[in-house]
């Protein structure tokens, strides 16, 4: 994939300073100390099977009713917004769980925890995305950031599940709900103090009927995107699978009690190894593809097989790696798929269809699990894995070469015929920056002097040239520049009358050079003084 032309890569120390706050966010959010005694916690209260059984229904309501409306929010309004938001949802929710005596108030607590998830879906991804774009020009460097994300939020998982079993053990498991509290609260302030991406705001804003049309026309119209979709919800849907069957394996082969903390361990551990290879792996390789595939495809067949304990939870653990780098490939191509202004509300869709997958899904290995056994229901996991394996390797021949921005700024500076329109034209996607600089300028003067801009650019260029006598000098040599190719060309070629401002463009590297010379700004222009008496501005600026 190719960065946008001529852009200067930053130093990651860079990068990785502005994604430090959203890696501390998600970090703190992650540690949920009730989760690994919330089954204990439940028996505690009143609930038996049938009550878990609503619980979860309820909460499996909740989630892809509010995925996409709230990606959708997220693109119009603020992603950081989105994810505090999610923070407030997850502490409220921890608050009404700890404070539970009944079965009822434990299910309002469940579902406001599915508003979290809910509002979580799809936005950290997007943010990463966004902000490795606007940072560097490409995405080349998505998965190893994303991945860094990833392995905060497995260790943050680990702690949590480690440290919750301790805290319960020597208090009670209501008070792991109430310790969970302070750390989601932290997360507030550390999302708050993320500076956040703004190419989701560079485009026109649209109308809010026509912004869902246009997000859910991706999703349903677009080969590509559908496509796509389905990779990273069947990769969703077997990740959750493995989670909330994997166990059933160990108790049909009456493993010990002790060795299901160390196997749950482990395989939370996954995601964040995930993240780790994913960077490392770069799936659009035709063989590094062929080969995840065919793990994907091969370690169900051992779940099915195998009636070792050792070889069953060695492979739902290969598995859960495996998952998990498609996983975030498939966010790749999906957020490469599809312009910004909308990348957070497709991406919630995801998280929506691998719901909608994951019903009939756990269905069907129930049913099969009851009357038959776990090993025949296993084989639905064969299955759907071999669909998966299949659409990896589709979808890794069908890649997109650039993002969607990359490949709008490249085209842009194709049909100008000139790639000084910038060594970095990503200022069409993002807004003007507070203090204009001088080369700047130079870079757009052509597109400022046919109007070509959007107008915060060009209020931002009228406020720099109020200022600087160099630059005013500039413009006026292009125009003059201009007014006398005019006259030779109408000299040359004598045609009919052209209305005002239908002269030739010249852009940069054509025509006659005009240097701008440097000097500084002025502070204010002396009267009748002209404006190449005062000179440029300083060199480099």
């Amino acid at each position: 994939m190719s960065a946008v032309p001529g852009h200067e890569r930053p130093r990651p120390a860079g990068l990785a300073r502005r994604l430090r706050p959203l890696q501390v966010g998600a970090g703190l959010q992650g540690l949920m100390l009730w989760v690994p005694v919330e089954k204990l916690f439940q028996t505690q209260i009143g609930f038996d099977a049938a009550a878990i059984a609503v619980m979860a229904a309820a909460y499996a309501a909740v989630v892809p009713l509010l995925e996409v409306p709230s990606g959708i929010l997220a693109d119009r309004w603020s992603r950081s917004g989105i994810l505090i938001i999610s923070s407030a949802a997850a502490a409220t929710s921890a608050l009404i769980g700890g404070l539970s005596h009944n079965v009822a108030t434990y299910i309002v607590a469940a579902m406001i925890l599915g508003v979290y998830f809910a509002m979580n879906s799809g936005t950290v991804d997007s943010v990463v995305y966004d902000t490795v774009i606007e940072e560097t020009g490409s995405a080349d460097t998505y998965e190893r950031w994303i991945g860094r994300v990833r392995v905060v939020e497995s260790a943050a998982f680990t702690t949590s599940a480690l440290a919750g079993g301790l805290l319960a053990g020597a208090t009670s498991p209501r008070l792991t709900y109430f310790l969970t509290i302070p750390f989601v609260l932290a997360s507030i302030i550390a999302f708050s103090r993320f500076r956040e991406p703004r190419l989701h705001r560079a485009a026109e804003p649209l109308a809010l009927r026509r912004h869902v049309a246009t997000t859910f026309g991706a999703m349903t119209r677009i080969p590509s995107v559908r496509r796509v979709l389905l990779l990273a919800a069947l990769a969703a849907l077997l990740s959750q699978a493995v989670f909330e069957f994997g166990p059933l394996w160990l108790v049909a082969l009456h493993a010990p009690a002790a060795a299901f903390g160390p196997y749950w361990a482990v395989l939370v551990a996954t995601l964040g190894a995930g993240g780790y290879l994913a960077a490392r792996l770069h799936l659009g390789r035709r063989s590094t593809a062929l080969a995840v595939a065919a793990v994907l495809a091969g370690t169900p067949i051992l779940l099915a097989t195998s009636h070792a304990v050792v070889a069953v939870a060695a492979a739902q653990t290969v598995l859960q790696l495996a998952l998990a780098v498609t996983g975030i490939y498939a966010g790749r191509l999906l957020h490469d798929a599809v312009p910004s202004h909308i990348r957070a509300g497709v991406s919630s869709g995801a998280g929506t269809f691998s719901w909608m997958l994951f019903l009939p899904f756990s269905l069907g290995f129930g049913a099969l699990a009851r009357s038959h056994g776990v090993y025949t229901a296993g084989w639905i996991t064969v299955g759907t894995s071999a669909a998966l394996a299949t659409l990896l390797i589709l979808s890794a021949r069908a890649a997109r070469a650039a993002p969607a921005e990359v490949e709008a700024l490249e085209a842009l500076a194709a049909a100008t015929g000139d790639e000084a329109l910038g060594g970095d034209p990503r200022p069409l996607l993002t807004p003007p920056p507070d203090d204009l600089a001088c080369r700047d300028l130079v870079r757009l003067v052509s597109d400022y002097l046919d109007g070509d801009l959007p107008p915060d650019w060009r209020a931002s260029i009228d406020d720099h040239l109020n200022a600087c006598d160099g630059c005013t000098a500039y413009l006026e040599q292009i125009r003059q520049t201009v007014a006398l190719l005019e006259q030779a060309n109408a000299i040359r070629h004598p045609m009919p009358t052209k209305a005002p401002g239908t002269g030739p463009r010249v852009t940069a590297g054509t025509g006659p050079r005009v240097r701008h010379r440097p000097g500084r700004r002025r502070r204010r222009r002396p009267p009748g003084g002209s404006a190449a008496s005062a000179g440029g501005c300083p060199a480099g600026r």
